[in-house]
Protein backbone atom coordinates (compact mmCIF):
# COMPACT_ATOMS: atom_id res chain seq x y z
CA UNK A 1 0.00 0.00 0.00
CA UNK A 2 1.40 3.55 -0.84
CA UNK A 3 2.34 5.63 2.12
CA UNK A 4 -0.40 8.59 1.06
CA UNK A 5 -2.99 5.82 1.33
CA UNK A 6 -1.89 4.78 4.76
CA UNK A 7 -5.08 5.14 7.53
CA UNK A 8 -3.58 8.10 9.26
CA UNK A 9 -1.05 9.02 6.84
CA UNK A 10 -0.31 12.89 6.00
CA UNK A 11 0.80 14.88 3.45
CA UNK A 12 2.38 18.40 4.49
CA UNK A 13 0.51 21.10 4.13
CA UNK A 14 -2.57 19.35 3.24
CA UNK A 15 -5.29 17.11 4.70
CA UNK A 16 -4.84 13.62 5.48
CA UNK A 17 -5.76 10.56 3.50
CA UNK A 18 -7.60 8.01 4.80
CA UNK A 19 -8.26 4.29 3.70
CA UNK A 20 -11.48 2.41 4.33
CA UNK A 21 -15.28 4.54 4.77
CA UNK A 22 -14.19 7.45 7.20
CA UNK A 23 -12.05 10.39 6.31
CA UNK A 24 -10.83 13.16 8.19
CA UNK A 25 -11.65 16.76 8.51
CA UNK A 26 -8.78 18.73 8.74
CA UNK A 27 -5.17 17.78 9.82
CA UNK A 28 -1.87 18.02 7.71
CA UNK A 29 0.90 20.81 7.85
CA UNK A 30 -0.44 24.00 8.74
CA UNK A 31 -1.35 26.34 5.50
CA UNK A 32 0.89 29.07 4.70
CA UNK A 33 4.01 26.90 5.57
CA UNK A 34 5.43 25.45 9.30
CA UNK A 35 3.46 24.90 12.64
CA UNK A 36 2.38 27.08 15.08
CA UNK A 37 4.68 28.90 17.37
CA UNK A 38 3.60 30.18 20.27
CA UNK A 39 4.44 33.56 21.95
CA UNK A 40 6.28 31.45 24.84
CA UNK A 41 9.48 28.80 25.18
CA UNK A 42 8.49 25.52 22.94
CA UNK A 43 9.69 21.98 23.40
CA UNK A 44 11.76 20.36 20.90
CA UNK A 45 9.53 18.58 18.07
CA UNK A 46 9.58 15.14 18.40
CA UNK A 47 10.47 12.74 16.13
CA UNK A 48 7.09 11.93 15.55
CA UNK A 49 5.91 15.64 13.70
CA UNK A 50 8.75 16.06 11.94
CA UNK A 51 8.63 12.84 10.11
CA UNK A 52 4.46 13.96 9.60
CA UNK A 53 5.75 17.02 8.03
CA UNK A 54 7.63 15.25 6.10
CA UNK A 55 4.69 13.22 4.95
CA UNK A 56 6.56 9.86 6.32
CA UNK A 57 5.16 7.76 8.83
CA UNK A 58 5.30 8.68 12.18
CA UNK A 59 8.53 7.25 14.49
CA UNK A 60 8.26 5.74 18.26
CA UNK A 61 9.83 8.50 20.54
CA UNK A 62 13.32 8.01 21.93
CA UNK A 63 13.38 5.92 24.81
CA UNK A 64 15.91 7.62 26.26
CA UNK A 65 13.89 10.70 27.27
CA UNK A 66 14.05 11.25 30.75
CA UNK A 67 11.54 9.94 33.47
CA UNK A 68 10.85 13.61 33.81
CA UNK A 69 9.36 14.42 31.32
CA UNK A 70 6.34 14.13 29.62
CA UNK A 71 6.87 12.19 26.18
CA UNK A 72 5.42 13.80 22.96
CA UNK A 73 3.25 11.60 21.16
CA UNK A 74 3.88 8.77 23.40
CA UNK A 75 2.28 5.33 22.70
CA UNK A 76 2.42 1.85 24.29
CA UNK A 77 5.00 -0.16 23.23
CA UNK A 78 2.55 -2.55 22.13
CA UNK A 79 1.07 -0.08 19.69
CA UNK A 80 1.98 -0.73 16.07
CA UNK A 81 3.62 2.34 13.95
CA UNK A 82 0.85 3.82 13.47
CA UNK A 83 -1.79 6.21 14.77
CA UNK A 84 -2.77 3.93 17.67
CA UNK A 85 -6.00 4.14 18.99
CA UNK A 86 -8.23 4.70 15.75
CA UNK A 87 -7.64 5.33 11.34
CA UNK A 88 -10.19 7.82 11.81
CA UNK A 89 -9.11 9.67 14.79
CA UNK A 90 -6.23 12.44 15.72
CA UNK A 91 -3.72 11.15 18.18
CA UNK A 92 -1.68 13.03 19.85
CA UNK A 93 0.75 14.12 22.47
CA UNK A 94 2.30 17.20 21.81
CA UNK A 95 4.04 19.44 24.18
CA UNK A 96 1.52 22.05 26.04
CA UNK A 97 1.97 25.71 25.52
CA UNK A 98 -0.51 26.29 28.71
CA UNK A 99 -3.03 24.26 30.21
CA UNK A 100 -6.46 25.29 29.18
CA UNK A 101 -8.70 22.89 30.90
CA UNK A 102 -11.96 23.09 31.55
CA UNK A 103 -13.00 23.11 35.49
CA UNK A 104 -13.02 24.88 38.60
CA UNK A 105 -16.81 26.03 38.49
CA UNK A 106 -19.77 23.99 38.05
CA UNK A 107 -21.95 24.43 35.00
CA UNK A 108 -25.13 25.28 35.26
CA UNK A 109 -27.02 28.49 35.56
CA UNK A 110 -27.25 31.36 37.56
CA UNK A 111 -29.58 33.67 38.69
CA UNK A 112 -28.40 36.15 36.32
CA UNK A 113 -28.43 34.16 33.57
CA UNK A 114 -31.30 32.82 31.44
CA UNK A 115 -33.24 32.26 33.89
CA UNK A 116 -33.57 29.23 36.52
CA UNK A 117 -33.85 25.58 35.34
CA UNK A 118 -34.31 23.00 37.47
CA UNK A 119 -31.82 20.81 36.01
CA UNK A 120 -31.66 17.39 35.75
CA UNK A 121 -29.71 15.24 37.65
CA UNK A 122 -27.32 12.66 36.56
CA UNK A 123 -23.56 11.74 36.30
CA UNK A 124 -22.10 14.93 37.02
CA UNK A 125 -18.52 14.01 37.19
CA UNK A 126 -17.49 13.23 34.04
CA UNK A 127 -21.20 14.47 31.75
CA UNK A 128 -20.62 12.51 28.40
CA UNK A 129 -18.85 9.45 29.70
CA UNK A 130 -21.59 7.42 28.57
CA UNK A 131 -21.06 8.26 24.93
CA UNK A 132 -19.90 5.55 22.42
CA UNK A 133 -17.40 7.94 20.77
CA UNK A 134 -18.11 6.22 17.50
CA UNK A 135 -20.87 8.51 17.36
CA UNK A 136 -18.67 11.42 16.88
CA UNK A 137 -17.49 10.03 13.90
CA UNK A 138 -19.34 10.29 10.50
CA UNK A 139 -18.78 11.20 6.95
CA UNK A 140 -20.74 13.67 5.68
CA UNK A 141 -23.62 12.29 3.44
CA UNK A 142 -23.68 13.63 0.00
CA UNK A 143 -27.30 13.86 -0.75
CA UNK A 144 -29.64 14.52 -3.54
CA UNK A 145 -29.98 18.41 -4.14
CA UNK A 146 -33.28 19.32 -2.52
CA UNK A 147 -36.02 20.52 -4.65
CA UNK A 148 -36.48 24.40 -4.23
CA UNK A 149 -39.73 24.97 -2.10
CA UNK A 150 -42.26 26.85 -3.96
CA UNK A 151 -44.16 29.04 -1.80
CA UNK A 152 -48.22 29.48 -2.64
CA UNK A 153 -48.00 32.95 -1.43
CA UNK A 154 -45.78 35.87 -1.58
CA UNK A 155 -45.19 39.01 1.01
CA UNK A 156 -46.65 41.35 -1.21
CA UNK A 157 -50.17 39.10 -1.96
CA UNK A 158 -50.50 38.08 2.26
CA UNK A 159 -53.65 39.64 3.93
CA UNK A 160 -51.75 42.03 5.78
CA UNK A 161 -50.99 45.83 6.41
CA UNK A 162 -49.54 48.26 3.69
CA UNK A 163 -46.82 49.68 6.49
CA UNK A 164 -46.21 46.11 7.42
CA UNK A 165 -45.54 44.89 3.44
CA UNK A 166 -43.31 47.59 3.38
CA UNK A 167 -40.99 47.20 6.12
CA UNK A 168 -41.01 43.50 5.30
CA UNK A 169 -39.35 44.85 1.64
CA UNK A 170 -37.39 47.25 3.28
CA UNK A 171 -35.53 44.18 5.93
CA UNK A 172 -35.57 42.08 1.48
CA UNK A 173 -37.70 39.38 2.50
CA UNK A 174 -39.67 38.33 -0.72
CA UNK A 175 -40.27 35.17 -1.36
CA UNK A 176 -41.54 33.26 1.95
CA UNK A 177 -39.90 29.70 3.55
CA UNK A 178 -42.19 27.13 3.68
CA UNK A 179 -42.65 27.12 7.56
CA UNK A 180 -43.23 31.16 6.86
CA UNK A 181 -45.34 30.47 3.74
CA UNK A 182 -47.18 27.80 5.50
CA UNK A 183 -47.75 29.19 9.05
CA UNK A 184 -48.72 33.03 8.42
CA UNK A 185 -52.37 32.38 7.01
CA UNK A 186 -53.03 31.06 9.16
CA UNK A 187 -52.10 32.81 12.35
CA UNK A 188 -53.41 35.32 10.47
CA UNK A 189 -57.15 33.25 11.02
CA UNK A 190 -56.22 33.33 14.40
CA UNK A 191 -55.44 29.39 14.48
CA UNK A 192 -53.62 27.91 17.07
CA UNK A 193 -50.25 26.27 15.62
CA UNK A 194 -47.24 23.87 16.13
CA UNK A 195 -44.39 24.69 14.54
CA UNK A 196 -41.82 22.39 13.30
CA UNK A 197 -38.84 23.16 11.75
CA UNK A 198 -35.14 23.41 12.29
CA UNK A 199 -33.52 26.44 13.85
CA UNK A 200 -32.41 28.78 10.22
CA UNK A 201 -36.06 28.45 8.59
CA UNK A 202 -37.55 31.31 9.75
CA UNK A 203 -39.79 30.60 12.39
CA UNK A 204 -39.24 34.14 14.18
CA UNK A 205 -40.84 35.83 10.79
CA UNK A 206 -43.31 33.18 10.69
CA UNK A 207 -44.89 34.37 14.16
CA UNK A 208 -43.70 37.94 14.33
CA UNK A 209 -45.30 38.97 10.75
CA UNK A 210 -48.89 38.15 11.61
CA UNK A 211 -48.80 38.98 15.32
CA UNK A 212 -47.16 42.51 14.41
CA UNK A 213 -50.08 42.89 11.86
CA UNK A 214 -52.82 41.60 14.83
CA UNK A 215 -51.80 44.44 16.66
CA UNK A 216 -51.43 47.38 13.89
CA UNK A 217 -55.88 45.74 14.06
CA UNK A 218 -55.99 45.65 17.37
CA UNK A 219 -54.71 48.10 19.88
CA UNK A 220 -55.77 46.30 23.01
CA UNK A 221 -53.74 43.16 21.74
CA UNK A 222 -50.00 42.19 23.37
CA UNK A 223 -48.00 39.30 22.82
CA UNK A 224 -45.50 36.95 24.97
CA UNK A 225 -42.61 35.48 23.49
CA UNK A 226 -40.76 32.87 25.78
CA UNK A 227 -37.70 31.48 24.48
CA UNK A 228 -34.99 29.63 26.19
CA UNK A 229 -32.07 31.50 26.34
CA UNK A 230 -30.39 35.57 25.64
CA UNK A 231 -29.30 35.40 22.78
CA UNK A 232 -32.32 34.09 20.89
CA UNK A 233 -34.48 36.47 22.78
CA UNK A 234 -32.12 38.85 21.06
CA UNK A 235 -32.56 37.76 17.70
CA UNK A 236 -36.30 38.09 18.18
CA UNK A 237 -36.10 41.69 19.21
CA UNK A 238 -33.96 42.84 16.69
CA UNK A 239 -35.94 41.00 14.24
CA UNK A 240 -39.23 43.02 15.92
CA UNK A 241 -37.53 46.32 15.30
CA UNK A 242 -37.27 45.72 12.02
CA UNK A 243 -41.12 44.46 10.84
CA UNK A 244 -42.38 47.11 13.54
CA UNK A 245 -40.49 49.66 12.20
CA UNK A 246 -42.42 53.38 12.24
CA UNK A 247 -45.84 51.53 13.17
CA UNK A 248 -45.87 52.70 17.24
CA UNK A 249 -45.48 49.40 18.70
CA UNK A 250 -42.81 48.58 21.17
CA UNK A 251 -40.88 45.79 23.00
CA UNK A 252 -39.06 44.99 25.75
CA UNK A 253 -36.54 42.49 26.46
CA UNK A 254 -36.86 40.48 29.65
CA UNK A 255 -33.84 38.61 30.33
CA UNK A 256 -30.86 37.80 33.00
CA UNK A 257 -27.76 39.68 32.46
CA UNK A 258 -29.16 43.16 32.19
CA UNK A 259 -30.90 45.87 34.82
CA UNK A 260 -34.19 44.77 36.18
CA UNK A 261 -34.86 48.15 36.70
CA UNK A 262 -34.75 49.55 33.78
CA UNK A 263 -36.92 46.49 32.60
CA UNK A 264 -39.79 47.67 34.96
CA UNK A 265 -38.99 50.95 33.56
CA UNK A 266 -39.92 50.00 29.98
CA UNK A 267 -42.77 47.77 30.76
CA UNK A 268 -44.67 50.78 33.04
CA UNK A 269 -44.88 52.60 29.38
CA UNK A 270 -46.80 49.67 28.76
CA UNK A 271 -44.94 47.78 25.55
CA UNK A 272 -47.17 45.53 23.56
CA UNK A 273 -44.42 42.65 22.81
CA UNK A 274 -42.74 40.89 25.36
CA UNK A 275 -39.78 38.66 24.85
CA UNK A 276 -38.24 36.92 27.68
CA UNK A 277 -36.54 34.08 29.34
CA UNK A 278 -39.14 31.99 32.18
CA UNK A 279 -36.57 32.88 35.19
CA UNK A 280 -36.92 36.53 34.48
CA UNK A 281 -40.19 36.67 33.34
CA UNK A 282 -40.80 35.04 37.08
CA UNK A 283 -39.77 36.99 38.73
CA UNK A 284 -41.39 40.10 37.78
CA UNK A 285 -44.82 38.10 37.78
CA UNK A 286 -44.08 37.54 41.34
CA UNK A 287 -43.29 41.31 41.63
CA UNK A 288 -46.36 42.16 40.20
CA UNK A 289 -44.87 44.39 37.69
CA UNK A 290 -45.35 41.85 35.00
CA UNK A 291 -49.21 41.05 34.73
CA UNK A 292 -49.83 37.99 31.84
CA UNK A 293 -53.76 38.58 32.24
CA UNK A 294 -53.18 41.58 29.51
CA UNK A 295 -51.41 38.95 26.89
CA UNK A 296 -54.02 37.77 24.86
CA UNK A 297 -51.17 36.08 22.63
CA UNK A 298 -48.39 33.31 23.40
CA UNK A 299 -45.42 32.39 21.34
CA UNK A 300 -42.95 29.39 23.10
CA UNK A 301 -40.35 29.33 20.51
CA UNK A 302 -37.16 26.57 21.00
CA UNK A 303 -40.16 24.60 23.28
CA UNK A 304 -38.09 21.21 22.97
CA UNK A 305 -35.00 22.77 24.39
CA UNK A 306 -36.68 24.66 27.53
CA UNK A 307 -38.44 21.23 28.54
CA UNK A 308 -34.28 20.19 28.01
CA UNK A 309 -32.74 23.12 30.11
CA UNK A 310 -35.66 22.38 32.90
CA UNK A 311 -38.11 25.19 32.34
CA UNK A 312 -40.86 23.31 32.29
CA UNK A 313 -41.88 24.51 36.02
CA UNK A 314 -41.38 27.96 35.11
CA UNK A 315 -43.71 27.85 31.75
CA UNK A 316 -46.57 26.04 33.22
CA UNK A 317 -46.10 29.13 36.33
CA UNK A 318 -46.41 31.59 33.46
CA UNK A 319 -49.16 29.80 31.35
CA UNK A 320 -51.17 29.49 34.05
CA UNK A 321 -51.22 33.54 34.98
CA UNK A 322 -52.67 33.83 31.05
CA UNK A 323 -55.99 33.80 29.88
CA UNK A 324 -57.72 31.03 28.96
CA UNK A 325 -59.07 32.67 26.00
CA UNK A 326 -55.79 33.06 24.40
CA UNK A 327 -54.13 32.93 20.63
CA UNK A 328 -50.75 30.36 21.16
CA UNK A 329 -48.38 29.37 19.05
CA UNK A 330 -45.82 26.44 19.75
CA UNK A 331 -42.18 26.08 18.16
CA UNK A 332 -40.33 23.10 18.34
CA UNK A 333 -37.52 21.72 16.35
CA UNK A 334 -38.41 17.88 17.76
CA UNK A 335 -42.03 16.91 18.32
CA UNK A 336 -41.34 14.10 21.60
CA UNK A 337 -44.10 12.83 23.63
CA UNK A 338 -43.48 15.34 25.99
CA UNK A 339 -43.61 18.11 24.02
CA UNK A 340 -47.08 16.54 22.36
CA UNK A 341 -48.25 16.44 26.16
CA UNK A 342 -47.22 20.24 26.81
CA UNK A 343 -48.74 21.28 23.30
CA UNK A 344 -51.87 19.86 24.08
CA UNK A 345 -52.45 21.21 27.76
CA UNK A 346 -51.75 24.77 25.95
CA UNK A 347 -53.40 24.92 22.56
CA UNK A 348 -56.71 24.53 21.41
CA UNK A 349 -57.66 22.37 18.39
CA UNK A 350 -54.03 23.54 16.93
CA UNK A 351 -52.94 22.85 13.30
CA UNK A 352 -49.62 21.23 13.05
CA UNK A 353 -47.19 22.31 10.31
CA UNK A 354 -43.91 20.19 10.01
CA UNK A 355 -41.28 21.12 7.42
CA UNK A 356 -38.40 19.64 8.69
CA UNK A 357 -35.58 18.63 6.13
CA UNK A 358 -32.91 16.24 6.54
CA UNK A 359 -30.55 15.88 9.60
CA UNK A 360 -28.71 18.92 9.69
CA UNK A 361 -25.98 16.47 11.03
CA UNK A 362 -25.79 14.34 7.92
CA UNK A 363 -24.48 17.87 6.49
CA UNK A 364 -21.32 17.67 8.91
CA UNK A 365 -18.05 15.61 8.41
CA UNK A 366 -17.78 14.54 12.05
CA UNK A 367 -14.06 13.05 13.57
CA UNK A 368 -12.55 12.85 17.10
CA UNK A 369 -9.59 14.88 18.10
CA UNK A 370 -7.61 12.02 20.79
CA UNK A 371 -5.15 13.40 23.42
CA UNK A 372 -3.39 11.60 25.87
CA UNK A 373 -2.91 13.93 28.58
CA UNK A 374 -4.99 17.22 29.14
CA UNK A 375 -2.18 19.95 28.65
CA UNK A 376 -1.84 18.96 25.26
CA UNK A 377 -5.67 19.80 24.53
CA UNK A 378 -4.57 23.19 23.49
CA UNK A 379 -1.49 22.54 21.36
CA UNK A 380 -3.74 20.75 18.95
CA UNK A 381 -6.35 23.49 19.26
CA UNK A 382 -4.12 26.19 18.38
CA UNK A 383 -2.53 23.60 15.56
CA UNK A 384 -6.06 23.01 14.36
CA UNK A 385 -7.53 26.60 14.59
CA UNK A 386 -4.40 28.41 12.10
CA UNK A 387 -5.27 26.32 9.47
CA UNK A 388 -6.58 28.57 6.85
CA UNK A 389 -9.98 26.44 6.23
CA UNK A 390 -10.93 27.08 9.88
CA UNK A 391 -12.12 30.72 9.41
CA UNK A 392 -15.44 30.69 11.26
CA UNK A 393 -15.05 28.49 14.32
CA UNK A 394 -17.60 28.06 17.19
CA UNK A 395 -16.00 26.24 20.12
CA UNK A 396 -18.01 23.98 22.91
CA UNK A 397 -17.20 23.89 26.75
CA UNK A 398 -19.33 22.89 29.58
CA UNK A 399 -18.43 25.44 32.24
CA UNK A 400 -18.72 29.07 32.18
CA UNK A 401 -15.48 29.46 33.82
CA UNK A 402 -13.54 26.73 31.18
CA UNK A 403 -15.37 28.60 28.65
CA UNK A 404 -13.75 32.04 29.92
CA UNK A 405 -10.46 30.45 30.41
CA UNK A 406 -10.14 29.26 27.12
CA UNK A 407 -11.28 32.49 25.59
CA UNK A 408 -8.85 34.81 27.09
CA UNK A 409 -5.66 31.60 26.12
CA UNK A 410 -6.70 32.02 22.80
CA UNK A 411 -6.61 35.84 22.51
CA UNK A 412 -3.34 35.46 24.23
CA UNK A 413 -2.06 33.29 21.51
CA UNK A 414 -3.02 36.03 18.95
CA UNK A 415 -5.96 34.69 18.12
CA UNK A 416 -8.92 36.65 17.16
CA UNK A 417 -11.37 35.20 19.86
CA UNK A 418 -14.00 36.10 21.99
CA UNK A 419 -16.72 34.20 24.51
CA UNK A 420 -20.37 33.82 26.03
CA UNK A 421 -21.51 32.13 29.14
CA UNK A 422 -24.41 32.78 31.57
CA UNK A 423 -21.51 35.11 33.91
CA UNK A 424 -21.71 37.53 30.88
CA UNK A 425 -23.45 40.51 30.75
CA UNK A 426 -26.37 41.25 28.10
CA UNK A 427 -23.85 44.16 26.73
CA UNK A 428 -20.99 41.56 26.34
CA UNK A 429 -22.60 38.83 24.85
CA UNK A 430 -24.41 40.90 22.08
CA UNK A 431 -20.72 42.26 21.16
CA UNK A 432 -18.70 38.68 20.93
CA UNK A 433 -21.99 38.00 18.80
CA UNK A 434 -21.66 40.92 16.84
CA UNK A 435 -18.25 40.59 16.23
CA UNK A 436 -18.31 36.67 15.33
CA UNK A 437 -21.63 37.28 12.59
CA UNK A 438 -19.55 39.98 11.26
CA UNK A 439 -16.32 38.03 10.96
CA UNK A 440 -13.62 40.41 13.49
CA UNK A 441 -13.96 37.53 15.39
CA UNK A 442 -12.77 34.19 14.07
CA UNK A 443 -13.18 31.62 16.75
CA UNK A 444 -16.42 32.06 19.38
CA UNK A 445 -16.25 29.83 22.72
CA UNK A 446 -19.22 29.11 24.09
CA UNK A 447 -21.41 26.86 26.25
CA UNK A 448 -24.11 25.09 24.85
CA UNK A 449 -26.99 27.47 26.90
CA UNK A 450 -25.52 30.36 25.25
CA UNK A 451 -25.25 29.07 21.86
CA UNK A 452 -29.01 27.44 21.68
CA UNK A 453 -30.63 28.70 18.96
CA UNK A 454 -28.06 30.79 17.32
CA UNK A 455 -28.53 31.38 13.29
CA UNK A 456 -25.33 32.46 12.61
CA UNK A 457 -24.11 31.88 8.92
CA UNK A 458 -20.94 30.66 7.42
CA UNK A 459 -19.54 28.45 10.44
CA UNK A 460 -16.59 26.76 8.74
CA UNK A 461 -16.37 24.36 12.39
CA UNK A 462 -17.67 23.25 15.46
CA UNK A 463 -15.01 22.36 18.27
CA UNK A 464 -16.40 20.02 20.87
CA UNK A 465 -13.41 20.89 23.13
CA UNK A 466 -15.24 19.04 25.98
CA UNK A 467 -17.25 16.34 25.18
CA UNK A 468 -21.06 17.49 25.57
CA UNK A 469 -22.95 15.78 28.30
CA UNK A 470 -25.92 14.06 25.99
CA UNK A 471 -25.90 13.05 22.41
CA UNK A 472 -29.02 15.46 22.01
CA UNK A 473 -26.42 17.96 23.24
CA UNK A 474 -23.75 17.03 20.33
CA UNK A 475 -26.16 17.05 17.46
CA UNK A 476 -27.22 20.34 18.96
CA UNK A 477 -24.08 21.82 18.67
CA UNK A 478 -22.75 20.00 15.55
CA UNK A 479 -25.90 22.01 14.08
CA UNK A 480 -24.54 25.26 14.33
CA UNK A 481 -22.28 24.37 11.22
CA UNK A 482 -23.78 22.69 7.59
CA UNK A 483 -26.64 25.12 7.24
CA UNK A 484 -28.70 25.80 4.21
CA UNK A 485 -27.63 23.30 2.07
CA UNK A 486 -23.89 23.48 3.01
CA UNK A 487 -21.46 21.15 4.57
CA UNK A 488 -19.84 21.82 7.66
CA UNK A 489 -17.41 20.07 9.78
CA UNK A 490 -16.93 19.20 13.44
CA UNK A 491 -14.27 17.80 15.64
CA UNK A 492 -14.53 16.44 18.96
CA UNK A 493 -11.52 15.99 21.90
CA UNK A 494 -11.79 12.52 23.14
CA UNK A 495 -9.34 11.55 25.91
CA UNK A 496 -7.51 8.10 25.63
Amino acid sequence: MEEKNKPGAYRAGGRPSYGGTRRAVVLGGIGGGGRYEPPRKRTKKSNFISNIERGGAPEAPRTERPASHSAPFARPASTPRKFAPRSSSYSSNSSSRGTSSFGGSRGGFSRGGSGRPQQKRGNTRNPGENIDVNRFVSRAVVVEEEKIYVPTHQFSDLKIETKLKENITRKGYSIPTAIQDQSIPEVLKGRDLIGIANTGEGKTAAFLVPLINKMMLHPESRVLVIVPTRELALQIDEEFMGFARGLGIYSVLLVGGTSMGMQIERLRRRVRMVIGTPGRLKDLVERGELKLAEFDNLVLDEADRMLDMGFIVDIKFLIEKMPKERHTLFFSATFSREIEDLAHRMLHDPIRISVKKQDTAKNVEQDIIRFREKGQKFDLLCDLLHKSEFNKVLVFGRTKHGVEKLGKDLAQAGFRAASIHGNKTQPQRQRALKDFKDDRVQILVATDVAARGLDIPNVSHVINYEVPGTYDDYVHRIGRTGRAGKKGAALTFVEG
